[in-house]
């Protein structure tokens, strides 16, 4: 499946595929999305990348061991948690605050941050998968 066709568009689909999987990420708290689906696509977009170029070029790519991200996911999803139990609530009940970046005010909650956890997690869990079973392939 190593096409030119294919390997001329390959990073341009990926580049895409990830930039849309942030979005994807990032209006997922308030609307269908957030990071589980992001990490998903984010995770093909490697993926497709993957079968384009081979293992190496992606690993290269993603700068970090894909199973570190995934416990970094984990360390910011379970760290989203600790300011409701530091407030005396229950852990993980979301918590807003509306901070003023640049004069506007911007509404940050917890679940954001729980969401990239997640995103993390799973761009990091399937990137592994995927890049394990395409190195034995090989």
């Amino acid at each position: 499946m190593s096409t030119v066709i294919f390997r001329a568009i390959a990073p341009y689909l990926t580049a895409l595929m990830v930039l849309f999987s942030v979005f994807v990420l990032l209006r997922g708290h308030n609307n269908p999305g957030g990071g589980f689906i992001g990490g998903l696509i984010a995770a093909s977009a490697f993926a497709i990348y993957g079968i384009a170029y081979g293992v190496p070029p992606v690993r290269r790519a993603l700068r970090f061991h894909p199973m570190g991200i995934a416990a970094f996911g984990l360390v910011v999803a379970t760290l989203a948690g600790v300011p409701s139990l530091l407030g005396g609530k229950p852990f993980l009940t979301v918590l807003w605050a509306y901070p003023k970046i640049f004069g506007m005010e911007v509404a940050v909650s917890t679940a954001t941050f729980f969401d990239i956890g997640v995103y993390l997690v799973v761009l990091g869990t399937i990137t592994s998968v995927a890049l394990s079973l395409e190195e034995r392939e090989r």
